[in-house]
């Protein structure tokens, strides 16, 4: 980030169009943690030169104890969500033990250790103690458009319905070895970095480009890459990005969170939204959503609504644009992953909950109902 305001400078160059429109591509922040006592392992420089895949589908996140795992562009969601699987599996075979979760539940504060990049030395000369916090980890949904209209479009679709996509993929009740009453502690944590949260309406590319002007006036990064709305135009890719849902322990939930987020933002660039949800409404239904997780009212067509029930009708809305979305479906009626983890932590405690997510990140089970039914074997 800089260190000191400036304004202008050259707009980022962008992409959109030069790849297949509506193409979607993946990328998943997992934990690495200790194969005996699932505590945080600061080993990613380790891990790293020991997988098959090259850097573009494997590499550092801001985080010694975290990996990236990516997808290429991608025809569909079952494809790209088969390259995680590899990502995973590629770590695997370099011996990390993984664990796919928005916040490692009992780690302590201050147990992090940053990559060495001149990236990240300049998120922590701005961010200071911020960032040695803990780690958090988020599932990332790039889809590739077509123009920048449509890329503006998709945006302003997301955004409307960024609470209910944080209440369906909320995976981290747990922080620093307590339940933290969240259904995602991370979006605690994230919330206190600057320019995270809802992105403004844009009605134009101008209008985005005018917005960066606007971060840089007032001090910001000058890098639109470190511009962290919760959805975001990505310009060097071509694709409009879905940044801040908890990583999905299970890849089926994963996929279905994709799934949606594809639909939702091809739905509004094939047919632009006519009007928006004012701001402050979509603000504390986040907070909602973060906090209550599929139990929560969320602003939508023109007043709070349960999440449930904007699910049944949204994903009804995008039915046929892909089986993925069956998923949504399966996750309102089974739980999220902050239910799923509750349900593991009243069965064993918390070893219980950290063998669960380590188990279930590997693909051992398909995990538990809220219930606390037994896991199913793959």
């Amino acid at each position: 980030m800089s260190d000191a305001p400036g304004t202008g400078g050259p707009p980022p160059p962008h992409r959109f169009g030069t790849g297949e429109p509506f193409s979607v591509g993946l990328e998943e922040e997992l934990l690495l943690v200790d194969a005996d006592t699932l505590a945080l392992s600061h080993v990613a420089d380790t891990v790293l030169p020991g997988t098959d895949l090259p850097r573009e589908r494997i590499d550092h996140e801001a985080f010694l104890a975290e990996l990236e795992v990516r997808s290429e562009p991608c025809g569909s969601v079952g494809e790209a969500i088969g390259q995680l699987a590899e990502g995973r599996a590629a770590a695997a075979g370099a011996g990390a033990t993984l664990m796919a979760v928005g916040l490692h539940p009992n780690a302590e504060l201050f147990d992090v250790k940053l990559v060495q990049s001149e990236r990240y030395e300049r998120v922590e000369r701005q961010m200071r103690g911020l960032i040695k916090r803990t780690p958090e980890c988020a599932l990332h949904v790039h889809v590739g458009l077509p123009d920048t209209d449509a890329a503006v479009a998709a945006m302003n679709g997301l955004r409307e319905l960024l609470p209910l996509l944080h209440g369906l993929g909320a995976n981290s009740p747990f922080w620093f070895g307590a339940d933290s009453g969240m259904a995602s502690s991370r979006a605690a944590v994230i919330r206190a970095y600057p320019g995270r949260g809802i992105p403004p309406v844009l009605d134009s590319w101008d209008d985005y480009l005018a917005a960066l002007d606007a971060v840089r006036a007032g001090g910001g990064p000058m890098d639109h890459t470190m511009v962290w709305w919760d959805a975001r135009p990505q310009p060097r890719l071509g694709t409009v990005e879905l940044r801040e849902v908890d990583v999905q322990t299970d890849l089926e939930s994963a996929g279905a969170i994709a799934a949606l987020g594809r639909a939702i933002a091809r739905r509004a660039a094939e047919a632009p939204p006519s009007s928006t949800a004012p701001e402050q409404a979509l603000h504390w239904s986040s907070f909602r959503a973060a906090r209550d997780g599929l139990d929560a009212e969320i602003y939508y067509d023109g007043g709070p609504q349960p999440l449930r029930e904007v699910a049944a009708r949204v994903v009804a809305e995008l039915d046929g644009e892909d089986p993925e979305l069956e998923g949504v479906k399966r996750i309102v009626r089974d739980g999220n992953g902050a239910d799923r983890q509750r349900a593991a932590h009243e069965r064993g405690g918390m070893p219980g909950l950290l063998r669960y997510l380590a188990d279930v990140t590997r693909g051992l089970t398909r995990g538990l109902t809220p219930e606390g039914s037994d896991p199913k074997p793959r």
